[in-house]
């Protein structure tokens, strides 16, 4: 493992993980890939996704990118996953939280 990463974005997979955002207290929407954003505003719709492998590619995008492990999308996005595989009824409050904060960064867009 003597290989030396040199590029500000990587890849694990298709998803990118941009290595300058790495737990950024700065994001804004438009720092967050197309796939990423599709499956993070589905997580809020009336039929979110119900992959949880899905679910958690997204989990990962905003743990990295977000504020670690109590990233509110992070967070939802963990709480909806462990919901749908074991059918648990969810913590209702990191919905909200996940929601005011994605419209928090539309609005950072916006005054941009």
């Amino acid at each position: 493992m003597s290989h030396q990463q040199t590029e500000s974005d990587v890849s694990i997979d298709e998803i990118p993980v941009d290595l300058e955002l790495v737990h950024s207290t700065d994001l804004s929407r438009a720092d967050v890939p197309d796939k990423i954003e599709s499956i993070t505003w589905s997580l809020l719709s009336e039929q979110p996704p119900e992959n949880p492998l899905v679910v958690l590619i997204a989990a990962r995008w905003w743990y990295i990118h977000g504020a670690g492990e109590s990233d509110p999308v992070y967070c939802w996005a963990i709480e909806w996953a462990r919901h749908l595989t074991t059918g648990e009824a969810t913590a209702s409050g990191l919905f909200g939280e996940c929601r005011q904060y994605l419209h928090s960064l539309e609005r950072d867009d916006n005054d941009r």
